[in-house]
């Protein structure tokens, strides 16, 4: 047998294992679970939040699913399981599994420079902020030690950053370079962003931003369809998440929408800004989705790949999806910038759990767990050890530092104190 036949047997043999084993896993308790409607309440009531959408998830089948307060304070109506979110980097996992698919059909490599597809990229330099004799700063543009790559892309270590973070000269040649100005599709903002400095050299640091949106564009030119037409055609209508998409068409959606509290400016200002720009599909947090949507896909990821009878990636690209890249030996260094956070490594597009951390106790959660959240407060967990999926779907800024650590520590607070901890 050959070596790379015998370890994809061997993941297949261990994930059928975890599975029986989390089938004799107890469900959450009763009174866990009314820990967390009783937490989303005193949210609600005491103003702090318009209101959420919850999912608990085990063995393939909601254990709970409650809506809390309301979607808009301006209507006040209800949240309801079909409230249509924006999940902002949430989108993050999907257009990498979209890119993962065109992988492991050999359209794409992992070692293919993102020149190759956007060529702007082969001129691209990296930025190197040095300190003057007088103590003043300047800032040296250097060539990349190798190109950017699709891997690259999928981890967050092509030296792509977001405005807000880093170094202020980041901040001030994203901010100068206008990149969100006028009318523009994905190939038009990858180019954009090959124009601007790197921040690292490729390959050296975990650096979050524009990684995500500049793939998006690659699936674009691979497929020849616009970003929506491949992931709907490929993830969302398989999957039959039919609520989740770039821009809403009719009154009927618009009316599903939440909104954020009127003192939420920060995702004020995103909402305006995505509203603005309605022709830009953007592959790193421009989706609109619901609890009930997003649970298809988190539930497709704690089969390994597959829901409903059909494959989305063979066991092989799973794996590599799942699994850290970024760890011990890979080279990639961490700052305080590294949000996957203590105890987690990342794969393609999704946090991966691979020890306790630092802190004591350690947070709660098992090894092996996948993760993501967004800056609008969404967020979603796998936990292949208690068979489980879990999502809070919420519009909040302001909050949710605060909420989703809570969110999930009540989560696994819902089980016996052995399996809380990894």
């Amino acid at each position: 047998m050959k070596r790379r036949e015998f370890l994809v047997g061997a993941a297949l043999l261990a994930g059928t294992m975890a599975r029986s084993r989390a089938a004799d896993v107890p469900a959450p308790s009763s009174d866990g679970l009314d820990r967390i409607t009783a937490y989303f309440d005193n949210e609600v009531t005491n103003g702090r939040l318009p209101g959420a959408v919850v999912l608990v998830q085990q063995h393939g089948k909601p254990v709970y699913l409650k809506t809390i307060g309301v979607r808009d304070t301006r209507t006040g109506l209800a949240m309801t399981p079909d409230t249509i979110f924006a999940i902002h980097s949430m989108t993050k996992p999907i257009t990498c599994l979209g890119a993962m698919m065109l992988i492991d059909e050999g359209k794409l490599a992992l070692t293919d420079p993102v020149s190759k597809y956007v060529p702007l990229f082969a001129d691209t330099k990296v930025g190197l902020e040095v300190t003057n004799p007088d103590g003043t700063l300047h800032l040296d543009l250097v060539a990349p030690v190798r190109p950017v790559n699709i891997e690259d892309l999928l981890r967050h270590t092509s030296g792509i950053s977001y405005d807000y973070i880093g170094g202020k000269w980041v901040e001030q040649a994203y901010k100068a370079a206008n990149i969100f100005e006028g009318q523009f599709n994905n190939r038009e903002f990858a180019e954009r962003i090959a124009r601007l400095p790197l921040a690292r050299q490729p390959g050296t640091l975990w650096r979050y931003g524009h990684s995500t949106d500049v793939l998006g564009s690659v699936i674009e030119i691979i497929s020849g369809q616009t970003l929506y037409e491949f992931l709907k055609q490929r993830i969302f209508d398989p999957l039959g998440m039919s609520s989740t998409k770039f821009a809403l068409a009719t009154e009927d959606e618009l009316a599903r929408m939440a909104r954020p509290l009127p003192n939420d400016n920060i995702l004020l200002a995103a909402k305006r800004e995505r509203l603005d720009h309605p022709e830009w599909q953007s592959g790193g947090g421009g989706l609109l989705s619901t609890i009930t949507d997003y649970q298809r896909f988190a539930q497709m990821l704690l089969n390994g790949g597959e829901f409903d009878g059909k494959r989305y990636l063979s066991p092989a690209a799973f794996k590599a999806m799942t699994t850290d890249h970024v760890g011990p030996g890979s080279g990639v260094g961490r700052d305080y910038f590294y949000f996957p956070g203590d105890g987690f490594g990342y794969g393609y597009g999704l946090a991966v759990r691979t020890d306790p951390g630092n802190a004591k106790p350690p947070p709660p959660g098992s090894l092996g767990e996948l993760k993501w959240d967004s800056g609008s407060g969404t967020y979603f967990g796998v936990d292949p050890k208690l068979d489980m999926v879990y999502l809070l779907m919420q519009q909040t800024q302001n909050e949710r530092s605060r909420i989703t650590p809570a969110f999930k520590a009540l989560v696994y607070d819902c089980y016996p104190s052995e399996l809380r901890r990894p």
